[in-house]
């Protein structure tokens, strides 16, 4: 029966007299008629809050991982907000030079870096380059040798940490394809040999743990298991990557981005860790700044087992449901706090039992075809593991800010769809 708890929507986000939702001062119903669903809407300046908390919390080491959520405008609202950029492909790089962000503050990263984005980043000097193997070693001391700038550099380590959080984004536990292990001896032999080669520069260690994590205890877990190797080291950054979680349904309660600052600064401090500290928030930044907006099409009722609402979108722009089985909330933006008794299960429109928004959703009992049905906190991987499955036309991105609505990726046509066809 509870209506969808507000702090699941975006930080600008209204309900007038009527119950209809505004982000950014735009009806988001309004939005749906004139631009189509499906539809993300991003709360511009929640995002900007977000940037700038972080900020806040670590200086210029606060730096957005841009596999959350990227395009153009983002790239440049965080770049304008003092963050830097983690980058994890030469297309994620491609793109935040395209907006215009300096190289300088850009990272790279990546399990397996091509000779060509190597290339790419020492041509155009990003400002670190994140090592995760010998053969990336291998790559950049054979392109330093044919000329290429020697870059920056820090050694990925796996300190030994099993965040509580799916396993498919866990990446700190020994057993992962990331980095060099702490307890076996890998990540002291590539300290040994990186520190030793003049193409490059050992500025520092980097750990990332994994993805959506909720307990500051693990990232307080991390840094005590890398102390007793960062401390005698002596170098002057350490990175402790991202995975801060984000309430995503009625229930869950995530830490801020102030509190995990307070938290890792804390716990370095006391485990004598005095490098700068930098880490690389994407979730925690963009997660809770959209809403993605459906249209019902169908809603089958099978009597004793199942309501289904299909909708125009589904595992097309929401993958995260069928892959990790991540939840979600859903609510009719005409009556945004209406009690929610009815329930159902939410559908995509795809050629596929799997494709679900989700499985057991409270909804208004007044749902009806041709509602204009949302899912909040969609702002972070979404739209950037978005497909053309079913050869279904990509959504458009809306920035939403001042009672202005700015199109920053427009919908994909169907004539896009052949652009590669030969």
């Amino acid at each position: 029966m509870t209506p969808l708890p507000p702090h699941l929507l975006p930080l600008t986000a209204e309900v007038d007299r009527r119950g209809r939702l505004a982000v950014g001062g735009c009806d988001v119903l309004d939005l749906a008629r004139q631009h189509g669903t499906p539809l993300f809407v991003y709360d511009e300046a929640h995002l900007r809050a977000r940037c700038r908390e972080a900020v806040a919390c670590f200086g210029a080491g606060a730096t957005y991982a841009a596999k959350a959520f990227l395009c153009r405008a983002m790239a440049a609202l965080v770049h304008e907000e003092g963050m830097g950029i983690d980058v994890a492909s030469g297309g994620e790089l491609h793109v935040a030079l395209a907006a215009g962000v300096p190289p300088a503050r850009l990272v790279l990263h990546g399990n397996n870096k091509s000779e060509a984005e190597l290339s790419r980043a020492l041509e155009v000097g990003v400002g670190r380059v994140v090592l995760d193997s010998h053969d990336e070693v291998d790559r950049i001391e054979a392109l330093v040798a044919a000329g290429a700038r020697p870059p920056r550099v820090l050694i990925r380590v796996t300190p030994g940490v099993e965040a509580h959080t799916h396993v498919y984004v866990q990446t700190g536990q020994a057993d992962s394809k990331f980095g060099f292990g702490l307890a076996s001896g890998a990540a002291a032999a590539a300290v040994e040999r990186v520190a030793g080669s003049p193409a490059m520069e050992l500025v520092g260690i980097h750990a990332h743990i994994g993805s959506n994590v909720f307990l500051l205890a693990s990232f307080d877990q991390a840094v005590e298991l890398l102390a007793d190797f960062v401390v005698p080291l002596g170098l002057p950054e350490l990175s402790l990557g991202g995975g801060l979680g984000v309430a995503y349904v009625e229930g869950e309660e995530a830490p801020s981005l102030t509190e995990w600052g307070a938290a890792l600064n804390k716990a370095c401090s006391e485990a004598g860790i005095t490098s700068r500290l930098s880490v690389e928030p994407g979730r925690a930044i963009a997660a809770a700044a959209a809403v993605t907006l459906y249209t019902v099409g169908t809603i089958k009722e099978l009597v004793g087992v199942r309501t289904y609402v299909s909708v125009d979108g589904g595992m097309s722009d929401n993958p995260r449901p069928v892959l990790y089985g991540s939840g979600y909330e859903v609510f009719l933006p005409r009556a945004t706090a209406a009690p929610r008794p009815r329930r159902v299960r939410v559908v995509g429109k795809h050629c596929e039992s799997g494709d679900v928004i989700v499985h057991d959703a409270k909804v208004p009992s007044d749902l009806a075809v041709g509602d204009v049905l949302a899912t909040p906190v969609t702002g972070a991987y979404g739209h950037s593991m978005a497909s053309t499955y079913n050869k279904v036309a990509r959504p458009p991105v809306l920035f939403v800010a001042d009672g202005e609505a700015r199109v920053v990726v427009r919908r994909e046509t169907l004539d896009d769809l052949l652009l590669l066809d030969q």
